[in-house]
């Protein structure tokens, strides 16, 4: 990375947007692209270096994957014993072949980031939290970021943090390196009592020679900006310290908005910029900047997602967009009827921190201190406040 180049990176091309489960399903492959399209109406891309991604190279999906998953993926036919072929997670004509490129565009953030040719780098299209070593889970077929993490591992990366600010619980990641003390993974995630995939409790702290490298935040239905924000910087800012990661990976799914269709959280893209620069921050502390992001959930397409997205790939760049920016006229033609206005919902984000106060009443505040009091210990951190 040149001192005049950029600071970030995009890998992305028009194919990784195949990742398409059909017209009925939530997962709309017209979010990607209309993610990106936003970025480059109002100049972002002009600030990121945009690369498509390598060739697919089916040797990185068996660093988590089993063969007989991978082989069965490859078929495009119902497989019940994997998954496949469920209301969740239907065959598609290229399954395989997208679902890989999706894990190598992952890989080459993770591998721009480790070799030094930028500092942060992005896949939108990425972000399969879900997918688990030998089943499809979640609309997620392949699990990019566990892949893009062993390879990090692989390379010579002593400690990997892993984030997921996702509504759902990054099941997929915590099981593949449950036992492992060389990644911290923490998740934000409504509930699991009333959401999918029903894990990610605070008790889930890690496996027997990883003890305090999971973090679950469980956050009641209905938390909004300032109530999500106060647990974010109640655990996560003090966690991420005591691991000292050498380079920060994120999961920024952006269904904990309250006009997405498939939770019941209440942040607004407001709230959802705050927790990127939030990231940004802390890898800039913490790792030197080293920072792979990648997408996630997120089924509100029109309004919300590229919203989001344009947001952390501004961020990405260095060029955070302000939240009053206006959305230029083309995109929104393009769009149609139901797009945006402007790039805010108006959401406060100047929150109380918990260290003012604890209130015993808050829902959120006992999620906050029920992690704290599972977790922190095995971190060597004080869980009272």
């Amino acid at each position: 990375m040149t001192d005049s180049g950029p600071v970030g990176r995009l890998i992305y091309s028009d194919a990784l947007a195949r990742y398409d489960f059909g017209s009925t399903h939530p997962m709309g492959p017209g979010r990607v692209r209309n993610a990106v399209t936003l970025a480059r109406a109002l100049g972002i891309l002009d600030h990121l270096q945009v690369v498509e991604p390598s060739p697919t190279d089916d040797r990185l999906l068996r660093r988590v994957h089993t063969d007989a998953y991978i082989d069965a993926v490859r078929a495009g036919e119902p497989n019940p014993i994997f998954a496949l072929g469920t209301d969740d997670n239907p065959v598609f004509p290229g399954m395989h072949e997208v679902s890989s490129q999706i894990v190598t565009a992952s890989v080459d953030a993770a591998r721009a980031v480790w070799n030094g040719d930028v500092l942060r780098a992005v896949n939108i299209a990425g972000g399969l939290h879900h997918a688990m070593p030998n089943a499809a889970s979640g609309f997620c077929i392949y699990n990019d970021l566990a892949i893009a993490i062993d390879w990090l591992l692989e390379e010579g990366c002593e400690r990997v943090a892993y984030v997921d600010v996702d509504v759902h619980h990054g099941d997929g990641v915590q099981t593949i390196f449950y036992n492992d003390p060389r990644v911290l993974t923490i998740s934000l995630h409504e509930t699991p009592v009333e959401l999918f995939p029903g894990t990610g409790y605070p008790h889930e702290t890690g496996g027997p020679d990883a003890e305090g490298s999971a973090i679950n935040i469980a956050l009641p239905s209905g938390t909004d900006d300032l109530a999500w924000l106060r647990a974010f910087d109640a655990i996560v800012p003090e966690a991420l310290a005591a691991f000292r990661p050498t380079v920060l990976v994120t999961q920024h799914g952006c269904d904990s908005h309250y006009a997405d269709p498939l939770a019941d959280l209440r942040l607004t893209v407001d709230g959802q910029r705050a927790s990127y620069l939030a990231l940004a921050e802390l890898a800039a502390d913490l790792t030197g900047g080293r920072w792979v992001a990648a997408g996630g959930g997120g089924y509100a397409l029109q309004d919300v997602v590229p919203r989001a997205w344009a947001h952390l790939l501004g961020i990405i760049a260095g060029t955070p967009i302000a939240p009053q920016t206006s959305i230029p006229q083309n995109w929104r033609d393009e769009i149609g009827e139901g797009a945006p206005m402007s790039m805010t919902d108006g959401g406060p984000v100047e929150f109380t921190p918990i260290t003012a106060g604890i209130d015993p009443s808050s829902r959120v505040d006992q999620a906050i201190l029920a992690t704290r009091r599972a977790v922190f210990p095995d971190l060597g951190l004080d869980p009272g406040l």
